[in-house]
């Protein structure tokens, strides 16, 4: 992997990693689309994801630190504020995702990766996006997210283990069905991607430590902090935009990116 590839695959996963148009799709199809571009390896894939989780950890500074003091004492009091009740929403949001990736890791590394796989999950989710940001009720802050509305967006963002599905558009997808607002189902779905991230990237680390490969660091270091730029930008402006322009413009994305995917792989599997 050269300079100008480590550039370009860490602006898109920055770009990409928090917008309802999944990040790991991209970063698949990428390299698949430009000659002479090789996959760009685990270590890679570390360092924009240490970039991304940085990124969201600092915009959501203040939120995660009031959630984890009150997480705190309500393991000591027994006491729960709306803080700590949203911090064991996204604990508990987590567990689906975490027991499907160690069961499945394997499977879904080997058998749906395919630009028609990343096709048909790119439209379908697309679509379902679209119906929630249309049918939703928007009433609800994620404050008031429940047990069950727990589960819901957890098992949907197990789903998003499918590449081309977008575990952000999942989460938001999911939310906006519960009658979560834009912004709520956004905000939710971007304290939930610390953990996983966390453990994604733990895995990830693993497999690399396995494996032995070389590093490049100045690369890694380049992936890092680019990708954590941009991924904080892209934060910041899709809050800031999304109760003014929806979910449209990210449908009507993922549906030229489908079609252009048929058209350009077919139906191979």
């Amino acid at each position: 992997m050269d300079l100008l590839q480590a550039i370009a695959l860490a602006l898109l996963q920055g770009l990409t990693e928090f917008l309802p148009i999944s990040s790991s799709a991209h970063l698949i199809l990428l390299p698949q689309m430009i000659d002479g571009w090789a996959d760009q390896g685990l270590a890679f894939d570390v360092a924009v994801h240490v970039g991304t989780l940085s990124a969201v950890l600092i915009y959501f500074r203040r939120e995660v630190t009031e959630m984890a003091v009150d997480w705190s004492l309500s393991l000591k009091n027994r006491q729960q504020t709306m803080n700590s009740r949203l911090a064991w929403a996204v604990l508990f949001g987590t567990i689906p995702v975490g027991l499907v990736g160690l069961l499945f890791k394997d499977f879904i590394e080997m058998n749906l990766r395919s630009p028609t796989v990343i096709a048909i999950a790119t439209v379908v989710f697309g679509l379902l996006l679209w119906w929630a940001d249309v049918a939703g009720k928007r009433n609800r802050d994620e404050y008031t997210i429940s047990i069950s509305d727990v589960i819901v967006i957890g098992c949907a963002q197990a789903l998003a283990l499918i590449p081309g599905t977008s575990r952000s558009g999942a989460t938001i997808t999911a939310g906006l069905m519960l009658g979560l607002t834009r912004e709520a189902s956004a905000r939710f779905s971007f304290l939930l991607s610390i953990p996983v991230i966390t453990l994604s990237g733990g895995l990830v680390t693993l497999d690399l430590i396995k494996d032995g490969a070389p590093v490049e660091w100045s690369l890694m270091i380049i992936g890092t902090v680019l990708a954590g730029v941009t991924a904080y930008l892209c934060i910041h402006f899709f809050l800031k935009l999304l109760e003014r322009v929806g979910m449209l413009p990210f449908v009507i994305y993922r549906l030229a990116l489908g079609a252009l995917l048929f058209y350009m792989f077919g139906f191979t599997l």
